[in-house]
């Protein structure tokens, strides 16, 4: 003779389809939260390696203008410049201080299609007063 078991709790009578769909739901709702998180931090990553990119173009301008023989005569100049896997545009202004042998450098660069609002912008200082 055989005897069977009662069935207590959810462990003996299974899952319903309701429950089921409405789990699956749950799932696909956490996974489509996890999509979009990994895509908006993949963004960030390509925003964060342009404004680095930008900032180290900055850096080289500023230093080459500071490297050119003589004072630099003021006023702005621009162009573009193959940097990394992107060509970037950047402009250079100099300008004359209240020191007369002392020039301010203002360096901007901009990404390939946005010239209105620029990536890096540094500021440097070049003249024979601040030589050692």
């Amino acid at each position: 003779m055989r005897t069977e078991r009662p069935a207590t709790g959810w462990f003996g009578r299974g899952f319903t389809l309701l429950e089921v769909l409405v789990g699956l739901l749950v799932l696909a709702l956490a996974l489509i939260a996890l999509t979009r998180t990994a895509a908006l931090q993949v963004d960030a990553f390509g925003q964060l390696r342009d404004r680095t990119l930008a900032g180290w173009l900055a850096q080289d301008l500023l230093v080459e203008t500071r490297l050119a023989a003589g004072q630099p005569a003021p006023g702005t100049s621009n162009g573009t410049r193959r940097f990394g896997p992107s060509e970037w545009g950047w402009e250079v202004r100099v300008q004359k201080t209240d020191v007369a042998t002392i020039s301010r450098i203002d360096v901007r660069v901009f990404a390939p299609a946005q010239r209105d609002a620029p990536l890096a912008q540094l500021t440097g200082f070049r003249g024979q007063d601040l030589v050692p």
